[in-house]
């Protein structure tokens, strides 16, 4: 009798594993559709707007830049401003930034801003897996913003002000691409 009840508990706790499983996976869908309608309807409102797609991560370039495109182990310096994202931009929504005109913008009040240049390389392994996906292409001068669904970034954990299984969009402005 103890093993019956055993093995009832095992396929209830894989059912309910499978169940969550699912309804992640259907978050992450319904996401990746709002940032595709998000996408189309700034392609179709600016022709001069480029869209590229890596591995379910996506940018969407505002202003092109020139110059070698940066691979997938060069380093890039850029200012970026990040938010939550659920279909569109809010300022409300603005969770760090290093651009000062969008922390004015966003009027946020700090005690001791940072607006540095920030300078990563895409093997930093603490770099979010969307950003660096997103990154990868971009050229100096550039201005776009890279779009990912929650999968690409905290995942199911809580980062800060993030919630769990947030979507996320950055607003880049790349100063520059080093591919040595």
């Amino acid at each position: 009798m103890r093993i019956i009840k055993i093995f009832t508990l095992a396929i209830l706790c894989l059912a309910s594993a499978s169940c969550i499983k699912e309804k992640l996976e259907e978050t992450y869908n319904k996401q990746d559709e709002q940032i595709d309608k998000y996408i189309t309807g700034l392609l179709e409102k600016n022709e001069s707007y480029t869209a590229t797609y890596n591995d379910g991560v996506s940018r969407l370039t505002t202003k092109a830049g020139e110059g070698p495109e940066l691979s997938s182990n060069g380093s890039i310096s850029f200012y970026y401003a990040g938010y939550t994202f659920s279909g569109s931009i809010n300022p409300a929504s603005l969770f760090g930034t290093n651009h000062q005109a969008t922390a004015e913008m966003a009027q946020w009040n700090l005690t001791d801003p940072d607006y540095s240049l920030m300078e990563v390389s895409l093997k930093d392994k603490g770099l979010l897996e969307g950003v660096r996906k997103g990154l990868i292409g971009a050229q100096a001068g550039e201005e776009c913003e890279i779009i990912f669904s929650g999968k690409y970034a905290f995942g199911n954990h809580i980062f800060g002000i993030i919630p769990a299984n947030s979507a996320l969009l950055f607003k880049i402005w790349v100063v520059g691409v080093s591919n040595d």
